[in-house]
C-alpha cells in the first residue's frame, strides 16, 4: 500500500488592490496633447488667426506650459479616484468633462475675436480629447 501526499499552497502575500500606473503615460499624453495645442496655434496663426486676448497675443509656450499644468492636475484627480471613488472610472470621465466644459467658460467672456475664442475651444477639447481617454482606461471600472 502506497500513501500518497496532498500539498496545498497558499499564498502569505496578503492582497492589496493594484493602483494603476498613472504618471508616465498621463504625463505621455500630456506631452502629445502639449505638442498638438502649440500646433493648432501655429497653424491659426499661419492662416491670420490672432489668438489673442485684448489684441495681445498669447505667447506661444503658454499653450504647451497650461497644458501639461492641466495634465497634473487631471492625474491627481485620477489617482485620488483610483483609491476613493466606488467607480473610478465613471467617476472620473464625470469629472474631467464637467471641468472641460468648465475650461470653457473664459474663452466664451474673454474680450477676443470669435475666430481666437474659436482656436481656444479646440486647444481645451483637443487636450481632453488626448489626455482623459489615456487616464481613464487605466482606471477600474468599479
Amino acid at each position: 500500500m502506497t500513501a500518497s501526499t496532498a500539498t496545498i499552497t497558499t499564498s502569505a502575500t496578503p492582497t492589496t488592490a493594484v493602483r494603476p500606473s498613472l504618471w508616465k503615460p498621463g504625463l505621455l499624453a500630456g506631452l502629445v496633447a502639449a505638442a498638438a495645442t502649440t500646433t493648432i496655434v501655429v497653424v491659426a496663426r499661419a492662416a491670420d488667426v490672432p489668438v489673442a486676448i485684448q489684441g495681445e497675443q498669447i505667447p506661444l509656450a503658454a499653450f504647451a506650459q497650461l497644458t501639461l499644468i492641466a495634465t497634473v492636475v487631471g492625474i491627481v484627480i485620477a489617482r485620488v479616484l483610483s483609491t476613493r471613488a466606488r467607480h473610478p472610472r465613471q467617476t472620473f470621465v464625470t469629472t474631467a468633462l464637467a471641468l472641460t466644459a468648465v475650461s470653457l467658460v473664459p474663452d466664451v467672456v474673454v474680450d477676443a475675436t470669435t475666430a481666437s475664442k474659436l482656436v481656444l475651444f479646440l486647444t481645451h477639447l483637443v487636450a481632453a480629447a488626448i489626455v482623459l481617454p489615456t487616464l481613464a482606461k487605466r482606471l477600474a471600472d468599479g
